[in-house]
């Protein structure tokens, strides 16, 4: 669990540190560092706000809505993962994102709202998703400060990372991350799926080990397939 939030916490820091720098090199960092204050201020409201309803809610029924959510989430993010590996999807590059935000951003009149808000969307919208992963991972373990310490180490990181690499994120191999990720979501989802039917997993927990081992497996047997495929149907 805290590997997968880990994990997940990192690619979505990855890509808000790309375009808090994209604004902070454009209209300065003052203005970049005020979207990110005002943005994790609106998530602390929104953890506060809707984080304790979760408490009210069964833990079995809480096990079957977070894994049918993990299981739809990890999916999307493996099939990008595989297709990009298969080469039938172009990978994320980083820097022309940097690039895009930077030209938007110098063609507009409001620079300085317009690179607030540019700040606050990213880290805002990443950031839900961060305390989403933290929310569904956590909670159905009752390990939200371990899912917490989790998604604050790898903004840490990130931001470490971001200082000395700086535009140079297209470095980080966050198809990699994003496969990972991918299949283990897809792991506990469909542990928790199960959990929440009443299903006795014959090894415990240590099943989600298995069950990432198998979606591996076929992950790595679908990518050459499709990636022949395309080279046959360009032929």
């Amino acid at each position: 669990m805290v590997v997968a939030v880990f994990l997940a916490s990192l690619v979505e820091m990855v890509e808000a540190l790309t375009i808090v720098v994209a604004v902070g090199a454009t209209r300065g960092w003052r203005t970049a560092l005020e979207g990110v204050v005002a943005a994790l201020g609106a998530l602390c409201v929104l953890v506060v706000v809707f984080g304790p309803t979760l408490t009210s809610i069964p833990l079995n029924s809480l096990r079957l809505i977070v894994g049918a959510f993990l299981l739809v989430f990890g999916m999307q993010w493996l099939r990008k993962a595989i297709l990009r590996s298969a080469g039938l999807k172009a990978k994320h590059d980083e820097d022309a994102i940097y690039a895009d935000t930077v030209a938007s951003l110098s063609s507009l009149s409001q620079r300085d709202t317009a690179g607030f808000v540019t700040s606050f969307k990213g880290v805002f919208l990443e950031g839900v998703e961060v305390v989403v992963t933290v929310i569904t991972l956590g909670s159905p373990s009752h390990r939200i400060l371990m899912a917490s310490g989790a998604a604050l180490l790898a903004v840490v990181v990130v931001t470490l990372a971001g200082l000395v690499v700086s535009r140079h994120l297209s470095r980080v191999p966050e198809n990699g991350f994003k496969m990972t990720v991918g299949l283990m979501l897809m792991a506990y989802g469909t542990f928790w799926v199960g959990e929440g039917l009443g299903f006795q997993w014959p090894n415990g927990e240590a099943a989600i080990l298995e069950l990432a081992g198998f979606y591996a497996l076929a992950t790595a047997s679908v990518i050459p397939y499709l990636r022949n495929s395309a080279t046959v149907a360009q032929s």
